[in-house]
């Protein structure tokens, strides 16, 4: 077992963008803490005894809304019922406004060794537009501090914001880069259909995502941080030597993982679950010993899709051995005929058993990676 995930599905205010299983009220925290903690003992025997959880990851949400004695409580209970390797990798991902130095100190001194801290934008008219709890201050006095108690951090930015000027994603990244951190992600803003951003463009008050400003702030980007000697190791993710997040790592070589919380996914390599995404449905649930989770059994061709998917958004690419060895002959054989027309147009090369995506190519590798997996074989 690779990692475990633990989402914790609370939040101070809704973004205007995010589609993630969250609420605002707070009234059930400490009913959820106890189900969380009852989950992961539930689901020990989903884990062989003698195989050890290589990452922890407190995901949401914002897990920073619990006390750092909370989280603790947690991360208890996993070492008492898994067994956890000496040096695993654990992450909690945390907002500006939660980490007070008070905060920090704590965190310092519990299990929890990396951050990923939710900047999104130093500048504060993409904050306000995004709806982001936190303010530009507190964005860089959190980051100030934290760099002197942790040396693992990571922070996300978010591109393609409407009105974000060529200079000010060019300050965004410096500002970043001024702060010293190891590992940067970055996503393009995009327009989720449950979410408020769609209805406040509809009203027009907030311009519409421009695809070709967010290709261009993707360019910029790449090769700052190329140039600054962070490897573009996966799509949306930078990392200096020896600072890649080993528990995303593991998402994108598929191996398994065990997902904990309401709405968290769960992957042992034939089979992949999820969590009912209600609050009170899964605290009665998991109350009567029952794991409130839908299961769906992976047909080879459903391996094989995520494979290309998860392989060509890093630096590992797809084997054309591997896809032979693992999923048939029939598989290698239509991969290999869908690919060359994105060999021919430079945003794929073979590079000895090896597919990988060009720098041309890389803004557009959901696109191609779709087109070699849509298929049937079954």
């Amino acid at each position: 077992m690779s990692g475990i995930y633990i989402h914790i599905p609370f939040c101070k205010q809704a973004c205007h963008y995010c589609d993630f299983h969250f609420s605002t009220s707070m009234k059930k925290k400490d009913e959820m803490i106890t189900a969380l903690c009852n989950e992961i003992k539930l689901r020990q025997s989903e884990v062989d005894s003698e195989e050890t959880i290589k990452t922890i990851y407190f995901g949401g949400g914002t897990p920073t809304v619990l006390s750092v004695d909370e989280l603790q409580l947690i991360l208890d209970t996993i070492y008492k019922n898994y067994k956890v390797d000496q040096d695993a990798e654990i992450t909690i991902e945390a907002n500006p406004d939660d980490l007070t130095e008070e905060k920090i100190t704590s965190l310092a001194k519990s299990k929890v060794n990396r951050l990923s801290i939710g900047i999104q934008s130093f500048f504060e008219t993409d904050l306000k537009m995004m709806n982001r709890a936190h303010n530009a201050e507190e964005a860089k006095k959190c980051l100030t501090i934290a760099t002197s108690y942790f040396d693992n951090i990571s922070i996300d930015l978010i591109y393609g914001i409407p009105n974000m000027s060529m200079q000010r994603w060019k300050q965004n990244i410096r500002l970043a880069l001024d702060f010293g951190v190891p590992h940067i992600s970055c996503y393009a803003l995009t327009v989720e259909p449950n979410t408020a951003l769609p209805k406040l463009i509809e009203k027009g008050k907030i311009p519409s995502v421009d695809d070709d400003l967010a290709q261009e702030h993707f360019k910029i980007l790449v090769d700052t941080l190329e140039h600054e000697g962070f490897i573009h190791y996966e799509l949306s993710n930078f990392g200096k030597p020896e600072y890649f997040s080993k528990n995303n790592t593991a998402y994108w070589q598929g191996k398994h993982y065990l997902g904990i919380g309401p709405s968290a996914h769960s992957f042992n390599g034939k089979q992949r679950s999820w969590n009912i995404n209600n609050n009170t449905k899964y605290l009665k649930e998991i109350h009567q010993n029952i794991l409130p989770k839908e299961i769906e059994n992976l047909t080879t061709t459903d391996v094989y899709n995520e494979y290309i998917m998860t392989g060509l958004r890093t630096i590992w690419g797809v084997s054309i051995q591997k896809v032979e060895k693992d999923f048939g002959k029939k598989y290698k054989e239509h991969l290999l005929k869908q690919v060359q027309k994105f060999i021919d147009q430079h945003l794929i090369s073979l590079d000895n058993d090896t597919l990988l995506v060009s720098k041309k190519g890389k803004f557009l590798t959901d696109g191609i990676a779709s087109d070699l997996f849509l298929l049937n074989l079954e």
